[in-house]
């Protein structure tokens, strides 16, 4: 990474000042983004007016979502779209469905995607949607119309140059494709590069549904092989068996590592032989949960987080590592596969404990990485191969964990502010070079 503005101190505050306006709940998405944001402008040396640019979301919008439901009766949620930064290119963020999404949670998202795709190098900023709903409890037919009709609701702010969609908690490749389909709809052509991780089919790209999950065992061989450790013989324990968690397990146990544990939110497993990944994963698409699993002993999701293994990647959501739980960490690594999973107050114990967190703005960047790699395709109706697609995928987040490393070790910084480092300078120097209009 070339370096452009003088880093000014190393030294992070105890408690960073945020932005100017309401302050987020203690311990929240938002506040833990802020507070790192913080950290990285104290390092850069910022001004508060390039701190306030950096911390204050470009657009957001808050639409209301009625839903006719198969019954006849009628239920209205509220959905959420936030346009973080757009400095670097258009927004790009997933769309998530989950009971508990709020502006703030989705503003804690899209900021994180900004950094992201500046760590990653990608010519994008951060953006992030969601919808307070519980999927589990609405049909397919349901889902289509509220996708649709949130859709519709946010279209002056989405295209393919402006916003881009992909599928995130509790949303997946059909959710895209009906969200494809209705912007399609309304201007009168096809356009696939709208969305990303749609099915192959309408425009999605190889690789696409694993990409988070390659790019979590990418970092982790990276970040172990500097320790001098092999990937091959290591132990992991994840927590969080969904889209992400069940691909990283399953690709760790491909590449040699041994899985120990694993878990979901109904509970968890842990056998220190190693857990049949092929057995777990069919019990998993057959009864929706690892609970049952015979290959294994149960155990809960807080003694998951306790285990002695070598790597543990929190893999489910955010704020999982406390004060109070990161306390209990044995790992010598953790490896953020979700958004968020590590509080602030999380974070110094880890360090203060000798634990190094590779963050979730690196770790998890696979995902936008190949959604990047689709969007690409789409714009030039030309699709690579799957090993050209994760060739692509390793060079990226193997390149972007050593920029990150290197400066981490230059600058005596935890990779976390290292990688929060290269995102922020890079979303303010395109920034810079644009300038201010008018």
């Amino acid at each position: 990474m070339t370096t452009t503005t003088s880093m000014t101190s190393t030294a992070l505050p105890d408690t960073p000042a945020g932005p100017a306006g309401p302050a987020p709940r203690a311990g929240s998405p938002l506040a833990t983004a802020h507070s790192q944001l913080a950290s990285a402008v104290a390092v850069l040396g910022y001004d508060e007016g390039q701190h306030q640019m950096l911390a204050t979301p470009r657009r957001e919008i808050h639409v209301a979502v009625p839903l006719g439901r198969d019954d006849g009766e009628t239920a209205l949620f509220h959905g959420f779209r936030v346009q973080h930064n757009i400095s670097r290119g258009p927004g790009k963020g997933g769309l998530r469905y989950a009971p508990g999404v709020d502006i703030d949670e989705v503003r804690a998202l899209a900021m994180w995607m900004t950094w992201k795709c500046g760590i990653v190098d990608l010519p994008y900023g951060g953006a992030k949607g969601g919808i307070a709903i519980d999927p589990r409890d609405y049909s397919t037919a349901e889902l289509e119309r509220v996708t649709r009709r949130y859709t519709s609701e946010i279209m002056p702010m989405i295209g393919p140059d402006t916003d881009v969609m992909a599928p995130d908690m509790g949303t997946d490749e059909q959710t895209m494709a009906w969200v494809m389909d209705t912007y399609s709809v309304n201007r009168g052509y096809t356009i696939p590069a709208v969305v990303t991780g749609k099915p192959l089919a309408v425009g999605g790209s190889r690789g696409r549904g694993t990409a988070t999950s390659a790019g979590i065992v990418h970092v982790t061989a990276a970040a172990l092989g500097e320790a001098g450790v092999p990937l091959d013989g290591v132990t992991v324990a994840v927590q969080g068996f969904g889209k992400v968690g069940s691909h990283a397990a399953a690709i760790f146990a491909a590449r040699g590592a041994t899985v120990v544990a694993v878990s979901d939110q109904y509970g968890g497993l842990r056998n220190d032989a190693g857990l049949d990944m092929g057995r777990l994963l069919a019990h998993v698409a057959a009864t929706g949960s690892v609970v049952g699993f015979d290959g294994a002993d149960p155990l809960s999701n807080d003694e998951l987080l306790a285990l002695d293994v070598d790597v543990l990647v929190p893999a489910a959501v955010e704020g999982v590592l406390d004060d109070v739980t990161a306390a209990r960490v044995r790992a010598r690594w953790v490896v953020e596969g979700a958004n968020g999973p590590t509080t602030t107050e999380g974070d110094r114990v880890l360090a203060k404990n000798g634990v190094t967190v590779v963050p979730d703005v690196l770790a998890n960047a696979g995902g936008v990485v190949v959604s990047y790699f689709e969007w690409v395709q789409a714009n030039q109706t030309y699709w690579w191969s799957e090993q050209e697609i994760a060739d692509k995928l390793e060079h990226r987040m193997t390149s972007a964990y050593g920029d990150v490393s290197a400066l981490a070790r230059r600058e005596c910084l935890s990779l976390r502010d290292a990688a929060l480092v290269i995102g922020v300078q890079r979303t303010a120097e395109a920034h810079r070079i644009r300038g201010l209009y008018p």
